[in-house]
């Protein structure tokens, strides 16, 4: 069911990879949480089959919450191997956002099961990788098939574990901002105060926002 004509837009990079390199592998790699306020940065690597053409994927910010979850269950089910991993909100504020964030589609790449021949990562960065070529990949959730299953296991697994923060902190609301820094989000933390699981890095201008 899951395997139907592909966008060749999409789909076009991994032929074109696989066609021009002698690789029996790659995997695509992106990370979500970058920019929020509270909880820690997800990353995931992906290698799909090489025949894998599912409707429908796409940038994961461009789907729906429904259409995202679908996805998230034929990825993780029809991938060659997946990896997830995070980084906590105490190591981004330890090392910063976008060397956590390396660190987590590191982590993430080199712990899949089968090694990839070469990482595409989305963006204009990639980390240094042990022994795998990192490309990265400008927009690359919106080019190849592999980032953008990435950018859905990465931005699903998130959102799950912000609906388990929202459980253990309910007077914050992640359930519903997921962490990001929205109006709500600021008057819950000036009503709270700052949680465990909060960004201590990103809430240094707090007072203004609170002003604001």
């Amino acid at each position: 069911m899951a395997r139907r004509k592909a966008p060749p837009d999409l789909y076009e990079f991994e032929r074109t990879v696989y066609a021009m390199n002698s690789f029996t592998w790659i995997c695509g790699a992106d990370e979500a949480g970058r920019g929020p306020l509270a909880g820690p940065v997800f990353a995931a690597a992906v290698i799909l089959p090489r025949d894998f053409a599912i409707e429908g994927l796409n940038d994961s910010k461009k789907l729906s919450e429904k259409k995202r979850e679908s996805l998230y269950g034929l990825i993780t089910k029809e991938a060659v191997v997946y990896q997830i991993c995070s980084v906590s909100e105490k190591e981004i504020d330890r090392l910063n956002i976008l060397a956590a964030s390396m660190l987590a589609i590191k982590k993430a790449v080199e712990g899949l099961s089968v090694r990839p021949d070469a990482a595409y990562i989305d963006g204009n960065r990639a980390p240094e990788l042990e022994g795998i070529p990192a490309i990265p990949v400008v927009k690359g959730d919106a080019a190849s098939a592999s980032i953008a299953a990435a950018s859905i296991l990465a931005k699903v697994a998130r959102d799950h574990y912000m609906l388990e923060l929202d459980r253990q902190y309910p007077q914050y609301g992640f359930a519903r901002h997921k962490g990001y820094p929205t109006k709500d989000h600021y008057e819950r933390i000036g009503q709270y105060g700052i949680s465990p699981v909060h960004r201590i890095s990103f809430l240094k201008n707090l007072d203004d926002h609170l002003k604001g």
